[in-house]
């Protein structure tokens, strides 16, 4: 039997995949051709590594999502409520929030074009950056994505690394858009302002083509090599601070300052929003765990200073994992966190 029958079958699998696939004609002729010359190269030493390269490369272009998106939800009010559900107060960013979906559904219901003014969510950690982007993508009905900027170190990570080298994959934002099976998601572009410095102008230079609509219509990917039209992609930012983020990167940006919550705020977002949620997560019942109102402020600022959500967050965690565990072990059947013992459920 030919040694290479099963070689040359799997490739016909390829073709027939590729033929099948509703793909831009330009980029099915580029494969075609790509798969005559594996074909004609399968006695040649390295033919196996040569089509496992080219399968990876196929399967990474079947999965983009050339003409997959979800249907949005253009309703102001329904935007309105779930930003109140999940965030309590902040009612000067939601309201610039909403007057920047206000522009993006005239654009869309008007022009059919996905285009509004790119925001970056800035301020401390743990003042809700993320989770509000989260709301964003989740008021209008869209798939989220994140794309983690903090300590990049390299620009082929936003961009792929190309075929040629051995360890060739797409950037993140490839596999964001992958991930979602949508090219009209929301991708949360986190932490601007935590890029490592050796590599910041390169990757700056990424994001300058990313953010600007007359680009991002053809973003080019070093992997995939053939221009993905992502105007439809709703491109959010975070940072802590703008001091270290190109002139070139802001001057696409609208900032929006996250004010620090009052250990009031903190307290109400605790009670209404973190403690059943983290008492559910954690297979409590609200029979098994109480928490006194006197004892909030101790849980808000543990250390005597000022913490984030994020911080006061992992607090509650300790709590009701401590109480967990003391029933589990029969010690209690339901544990009540007071005065004096709160100190205990915060030593770590």
């Amino acid at each position: 039997m030919d040694s290479n029958t099963p070689l040359e079958s799997k490739i016909k699998e390829l073709e027939e995949k590729i033929k099948a696939a509703k793909l831009p004609a330009d980029l099915a002729e580029k494969l075609e051709e790509e798969i005559s010359v594996l074909g004609a190269s399968l006695r040649s030493e390295g033919a196996f590594i040569n089509f496992e390269n080219f399968s990876n490369y196929v399967n990474c272009i079947l999965s983009l999502p050339f003409n997959k998106e979800t249907k949005d939800v253009l309703d102001l009010t329904s935007a309105k409520e779930v930003l109140d559900k999940n965030h309590y107060g902040l009612s000067s960013v939601k309201n610039l929030i909403l007057e920047y979906l206000s522009s993006l559904i005239l654009n869309i219901n008007n022009q059919g074009i996905s285009r509004s003014p790119i925001i970056c969510l800035v301020g401390l950690v743990g003042t809700g950056k993320t989770t509000l982007a989260s709301s964003i993508a989740e008021s209008l009905g869209r798939k989220f994505e994140r794309i983690p900027l903090g300590g990049m170190g390299d620009a082929s990570d936003l961009r792929g690394k190309s075929r040629g080298v051995v360890d060739a994959e797409p950037g993140l934002v490839i596999k964001s858009l992958i991930h979602a099976q949508s090219k009209n998601c929301v991708i949360l572009l986190d932490e601007l302002d935590r890029i490592t410095d050796s590599f910041r102008k390169d990757i700056m230079g990424v994001l300058v083509e990313l953010l600007d609509p007359e680009q991002n219509k053809a973003f080019t990917d070093h992997y995939v090599d053939y221009p993905f039209d992502m105007s439809k992609v709703l491109l959010i930012a975070t940072a802590n601070n703008t001091t270290s983020i190109a002139t070139a990167v802001l001057d696409r940006l609208q900032i929006i300052q996250m004010p620090s919550y009052t250990d009031e705020e903190k307290t109400a977002i605790a009670k209404k929003y973190l403690f059943p949620k983290i008492l559910t997560q954690t297979g409590l019942t609200t029979s098994q765990l109480a928490i006194n109102d006197s004892v909030w402020p101790t849980i808000i600022r543990p250390l005597g200073f000022d913490s984030g959500i994020r911080s006061l967050e992992r607090s509650i965690e300790g709590v009701c994992r401590k109480a967990a565990r003391m029933i589990v072990e029969g010690k209690a059947q339901s544990v009540t966190v007071n005065n004096e013992n709160v100190k205990e459920f915060l030593t770590t």
